[in-house]
């Protein structure tokens, strides 16, 4: 068995969209209208589709997950974040933690959590 694909519920699918391919290179693959898969397994639910289909109501923001993606180049990122025009709302700006790691964490537009770390293999490079 493997992990395929992980769905978030979204308020706005095309805004949604658009926060993941500007900020994180992803591509539409399939869009069947109010759930879109896009690369890296991520797959976009329209909210009213989901709580239909779940029988209960969607509350965000519960910083119980977050989405995990690398990038060893986390200045160029944070500029790329700093000149984006999504508004962007930080659980924390760049930081370095006790072990080396770089890191931002970050919400998308449904108030999931995001963080951006340098891969291991490259914070053991620089040691």
């Amino acid at each position: 068995m493997k992990l395929k694909n992980i769905l978030i519920v979204t308020d706005d699918i095309e805004t949604s969209i658009s926060f993941y391919k500007e900020l994180f290179g992803l591509e539409v693959i399939l869009d069947n209208g109010g759930n879109v898969i896009m690369t890296e397994g991520l797959v976009l639910q329209d909210r009213k589709i989901w709580e239909a289909f779940m029988g209960k109501e969607v509350t965000y923001g519960h910083h119980d997950a977050e989405l995990y993606f690398e990038e060893n180049d986390l200045d160029a990122f944070q500029e790329k974040l700093d000149q984006s025009s999504f508004e962007i709302e930080y659980v924390s700006r760049l930081m370095t933690h006790s072990w080396g790691q770089r890191v931002i964490r970050m919400y998308d537009p449904d108030c999931h959590v995001i963080e951006i770390g340098e891969s291991m293999e490259y914070v053991n490079s620089r040691k």
